[in-house]
């Protein structure tokens, strides 16, 4: 039985509070971008996905999701732990040496969950492409999903896969844009402006769809349904998913400037004070 509504809000303030001692412990790490995420991959992994219990690398016979923007680990590394992947308790060893939770998820440590390594930015649609070719192969009806920055979408192979994936009907695919405005180095439009991500994507031949509400679990839930359906029709499937960075922590909202910092000792108290629910587990 899937978790109700309440419950994903409960898990993503669960996510929330691993993603933020997660960075604290090492002082090193990626919150904002984690934050903005929390309440789309804890809809996709508890609620939208079709997924077999365990891990198969192959992924046949179920949704398989890629993670291309890689820095956000700690919110993947959160929702994979919590979803039954690898035991909660891993979360402490984030970033330590020899450890299966490096900074950018890689693969040749055998983490339940990655499928492929991210560190690079702008790789990951073509990997999934790839794999939703496999399934088409294969003849396995499954999806593939994948989520991007939009500062990702300045590297050139980006569009590369968009144009291959329009032109060869990938058409069990869903893409989704973390469309928060920022980067590590400013607001996207200031760093290398895009224009209409959305007006793009369409002429480039794909079927886009955006959900305004993207650190709302129902509105998640209902745009990413959407997106489903359109699936099987011919054109690969884009979500625009318009979030705020550092969601749910004050003092890292509406700016960049914690895309790539550690909160100190006395920030993560306040930010775990202002996400605190009853039956917290912490590692």
């Amino acid at each position: 039985m899937k978790p109700n509504t309440q419950q994903l809000n409960n898990l993503t303030i669960q996510v929330r509070r691993d993603i933020l001692r997660m960075v604290h412990a090492v002082n090193s790490g990626h919150p904002g971008g984690s934050l903005g995420c929390t309440e789309f991959l804890v809809a996709l992994y508890q609620n939208l996905m079709e997924r077999k219990p365990g891990f198969d690398m192959d992924g046949k016979g179920e949704d398989i999701f890629f993670l291309s923007n890689g820095h956000i680990s700690p919110v993947f590394y959160s929702v994979l732990a919590r979803s039954g992947y690898f035991p909660v308790a891993e979360l402490a060893t984030f970033r330590h040496i020899n450890s299966r939770l490096q900074g950018h998820p890689t693969t040749h440590e055998g983490l339940p969950g990655i499928r492929m390594a991210s560190g690079s930015l702008g790789q990951g649609m073509s990997v999934a492409i790839g794999a939703a070719l496999t399934k088409k192969l294969n003849k396995d009806s499954h999806l593939v999903y994948s989520l991007h920055g939009d500062g990702e979408l300045q590297e050139g192979q980006n569009w590369e896969a968009m144009m291959y994936a329009s032109a060869y009907k990938v058409d069990n695919y869903i893409a989704t844009i973390d469309l928060n405005g920022k980067q590590i180095d400013g607001p996207t439009d200031e760093v290398l402006n895009m224009g209409s991500i959305r007006a793009k994507f369409e002429a480039f031949g794909w079927d886009v769809l955006e959900i305004e509400k993207g650190n709302d679990i129902e509105a998640i839930i209902a745009g990413m349904t959407d997106a489903k359906s359109r699936t099987g029709k011919g054109k690969p499937v884009c979500v625009l998913l318009h979030t705020e960075m550092g969601n749910g922590v004050d003092y890292m909202m509406y700016s960049h400037a914690w895309h790539g910092k550690a909160p100190n000792d006395e920030q993560l108290a306040t930010a775990l004070a202002q996400n605190y629910c009853e039956g917290e587990s912490d590692y």
